[in-house]
């Protein structure tokens, strides 16, 4: 479970670790936020560039969540880790199959979503570890939600209005579930360091 106790004085790594993971929750819900914005603004017309960069952009807040992430059993890190690394071949994929643009494989394609579902389960291991320790009940919603939705449009089974509410549904639930997290005091993410394996 969280630590909500101060066992230590915090050193300038901590709070720097501690900054850089909860800046890395902060911009991967700024992102999806945005992208399930321009879903439903149908008169905006992005181009492929523009889908690269936010896509980029989403691998990199995830990443630093990734591995800033403060867990007291090293064997959960080290696999979470590996599943981000599974993601980074993944969007490799993407983009050596689209020739440099994402956007044709992810809306054309079937496993267009099917590789992003390795990054959401990043993010959505986050989720949940931030659930376990301290009860935000959203981040198991969003732990099985967000995959199970890239698993329902690799799979066709949703309208162009479907993905848009989808998706809409899990940029608020991460809203919710970052303005919980992202202002709890800075040592609740350290806990007790001799605890660390």
């Amino acid at each position: 479970m969280g630590e909500k106790y101060l066992f230590q004085p915090l050193t300038r790594d901590d709070k720097i670790s501690v900054v850089l993971y909860r800046v890395g929750i902060a911009l991967s819900t700024v992102i999806i936020s945005i992208a399930a914005y321009l879903s439903f603004s149908q008169n905006i017309k992005l181009h492929s560039l523009e889908i690269n960069i936010l896509l980029t952009s989403l691998y990199i807040s995830v990443g630093l969540s990734v591995f800033f992430i403060h867990l007291y059993v090293s064997k959960f890190k080290r696999a979470l880790k590996k599943l981000y690394f599974i993601s980074i071949l993944a969007l490799i994929t993407l983009f050596v199959m689209g020739r440099g643009d994402v956007s044709g494989i992810l809306i054309n394609k079937p496993y267009g979503p099917f590789l992003l579902i390795p990054l959401s389960g990043c993010l959505g291991f986050i989720t949940a570890k931030e659930a376990f320790c301290f009860k935000l009940m959203e981040g198991y919603l969003l732990a099985l939600i967000m995959p199970f939705y890239l698993f329902l449009l690799s799979a066709g089974d949703m309208t162009f209005r479907g993905t848009s509410y989808g998706l809409t549904l899990i940029a608020v639930m991460l809203i919710f579930f970052t303005f919980r997290k992202v202002f709890m005091p800075m040592h609740y993410d350290i806990g007790d360091k001799s605890a660390y394996s």
